[in-house]
């Protein structure tokens, strides 16, 4: 919920409401409530938009968007998470 709490924190900052973001991003006020607590995930060009929209460097938004999805897939592989990053990372690099 790294990327939800992030955005929540941009908007509150600028003391604007969820239906002008959702609106921006052309969905409803629920669909971008979900998307700040972390009940759905954003799809890359709304979190793009949303970098725009908020002056911030995309790949900021981007990093913790892509970090929640990979903590989705692993956070109930206790035992092998942390070898499974050090795989994924040695072959990103590597590529």
């Amino acid at each position: 919920m790294l990327f939800g709490n992030k955005i929540r924190q941009l908007r509150e900052g600028k003391q604007m409401l969820q239906r002008q973001f959702a609106a921006a991003l052309e969905i409803d006020t629920p669909m971008y409530s979900k998307i700040e607590r972390g009940e759905r995930r954003a799809k890359r060009e709304q979190v793009i938009a949303l970098a725009k929209i908020f002056k911030v460097n995309p790949n900021d938004l981007l990093s913790l968007w892509l970090a929640d999805q990979i903590i989705e897939v692993i956070k109930d592989e206790k035992e092998l998470a942390g070898k499974a990053l050090n795989v994924a990372q040695k072959y990103v690099n590597i590529n």
